[in-house]
């Protein structure tokens, strides 16, 4: 099986393609790893260092629909219909796609198949799904610094499961894990006022 660097690069660049494509068009891609390589793709434009409008949402519904599924054992997705026919910009795709392969291209030089229970067990997808769950929830909230640290942990975990590699998955729980803390910390912060984990953060760099 090639790898989702290479399989991206050809479906997006060198195939010809119309201006507008949809999920159901992208899972001809997937294979047997539907639901890493959704995640990933859907995590991506959130996870970059770049202006991503109008995604946050509609994909933080996706990959939450997608991490119920998997907690509940599914071994391929099911997505409504409204959800995999809406029209994406290929134009927007590709150049989310040209920041992005490079990082896909650095991650999968490491990747490789080991503590593979922790993906494929029961125990260990019920653990991924919610804590995709929850990270697709943050995503949704309309609040400066609750997307791309959740964006990044969904993107890393589900890289891990492509392959089966645990290890990846680990290290994507562990950033989820953090994601948590600092969006519970901005929304007290929004709630009730003060300081979020964020704001001391950046007093403590700034001293």
């Amino acid at each position: 099986m090639n790898k989702l660097s290479t399989e991206l690069q050809h479906y997006f660049f060198e195939e010809e393609r119309p201006s507008k494509v949809t999920l159901s068009d992208i899972l001809e891609l997937s294979g047997e790893r539907t639901f890493g390589f959704l995640l990933v793709l859907l995590s991506l434009p959130s996870a970059l260092p770049v202006p991503a409008p109008g995604y946050s949402i509609p994909f933080g519904i996706v990959m939450f629909v997608l991490a119920v599924q998997l907690a509940m054992g599914a071994k391929t997705p099911l997505l409504p219909q409204r959800l995999a026919k809406r029209p994406l910009e290929l134009k927007t795709i590709q150049g989310f796609l040209t920041k992005g392969i490079p990082w896909l291209q650095r991650l999968e030089t490491i990747c490789k198949p080991r503590l593979s229970f922790v993906c494929t067990s029961f125990a260990g997808r019920v653990i991924i799904g919610v804590a995709i769950a929850l990270m697709s929830i943050s995503m949704m909230i309309p609040i400066p610094g609750t997307n791309t640290l959740p964006a990044i942990g969904i993107f890393v975990t589900g890289f891990g499961l492509l392959d089966d590699d645990g290890a990846i998955s680990v290290v994507g729980l562990v950033i989820c894990l953090a994601a948590l803390a600092l969006s519970s910390s901005i929304l007290i912060a929004v709630w009730f006022g003060g300081s979020s984990l964020l704001d001391l953060i950046k007093q403590w760099l700034g001293r």
